[in-house]
């Protein structure tokens, strides 16, 4: 068993521990009527690593999640958790999951300390143990000061770092996480990243999903991107920018005729979004110098690739509703 600031952070109470993978889908598919939200999708999470599930939104990312952890059923397909068919072993599986959904769910009339005790029940954890055990996670989650607050006095980032510590009351081993982070200010946000990194370290299996592509890229070992129900790509977050995008990005606003004439004429990967010329390339250094000499007029950006623009290249930029 792993401690953190006194937080109990992981058990052993399945042989699980062992095995590669903890999770394993395989042609896993949900329908809703005639709208397909997961179309035939494969993955494996390893044991031990924050796994991302990106997308737009209606992309397939929330109805894959809630059928891991079983709160709705595949349509068909394969799906293993701890080595368990999850059409098996569901109350098992349950018992050694942690899931933080979108929605702070909290119950306004009870205590902070009282909303991680009531829920403790659930996992049929003694009264004792169970106080015990939710004011180590109001501590590791900096909510010690809090305890006796009702929860309609905290803050946004308050009740997100509460419904993190309620899923980790049973001591997971896999956290599922349901865009942990939105809504929140930039400080609330690096907090929750910070005891999230505090948990991976300690050997804990993370499922993600986010809109966040600066908090897929700092958490996740590897992710998924999907849209309409299918994975796009796979892969480590810097595998995936260098193979898509490349090392720089150059912006140029207003971008003149003459030099999209010069961009297709050295061949080079770019996408032309009106106002706006984004231009991939390894050689960027030499490119900007040629580029901001000869053709910006009002002005071109030279920067890092980033996530964001696989995202955006993969996904497009249209609004989705």
């Amino acid at each position: 068993m792993l401690k953190r600031k006194g937080v109990l952070l992981q058990s052993s109470h399945l042989e699980k521990k062992q095995m590669e993978h903890i999770i394993e889908a395989e042609g896993l598919r949900k329908t809703f009527g005639d709208l397909v939200a997961v179309d035939d999708i494969s993955f494996k999470v390893l044991r031990g690593e924050c796994f991302g599930i990106l997308g737009p939104n209606g992309a397939g990312k929330t109805s894959t999640i809630r059928m891991i952890y079983g709160f709705s059923p595949m349509t068909s397909g394969s799906l293993k958790v701890f080595g368990l068919d999850i059409s098996k072993g569901l109350r098992q599986i349950k018992s050694h999951i942690g899931v933080c959904q979108q929605e702070n769910n909290l119950d306004p009339d009870l205590s902070v300390l009282q909303n991680l005790e009531v829920y403790a029940h659930y996992f049929n954890i003694p009264r004792k143990a169970a106080e015990k055990r939710a004011k180590e996670l109001l501590a590791f989650m900096s909510l010690g000061h809090r305890e006796k607050a009702k929860v309609t006095e905290l803050s946004g980032g308050m009740m997100r770092r509460l419904v993190l510590a309620r899923s980790l009351i049973n001591n997971p081993d896999l956290l599922i996480l349901d865009e942990p982070t939105t809504g929140l200010d930039p400080q609330s946000r690096h907090q929750v990243w910070e005891r999230l990194e505090g948990l991976r370290s300690k050997g804990l299996t993370i499922l993600l999903t986010t809109h966040y592509m600066d908090e897929a890229s700092r958490l996740c070992d590897r992710l998924v991107i999907m849209d309409h129900g299918r994975i796009l790509v796979m892969g480590e977050p810097f595998e995936l920018i260098r193979k898509h995008i490349g090392r720089n990005v150059i912006e140029v606003n207003a971008p003149s005729k003459e030099l999209q004439a010069f961009i297709q004429s050295q061949k080079l990967e770019y996408e032309d979004i009106g106002h706006r010329l984004i231009i991939y390339s390894e050689d960027s250094d030499n490119l900007f110098h040629k580029i901001s000499d000869s053709y910006c007029k009002d002005g071109c950006i030279l920067r890092m690739a980033t996530l964001e623009d696989v995202f955006l290249k993969l996904t497009g930029r249209d609004l989705r509703e």
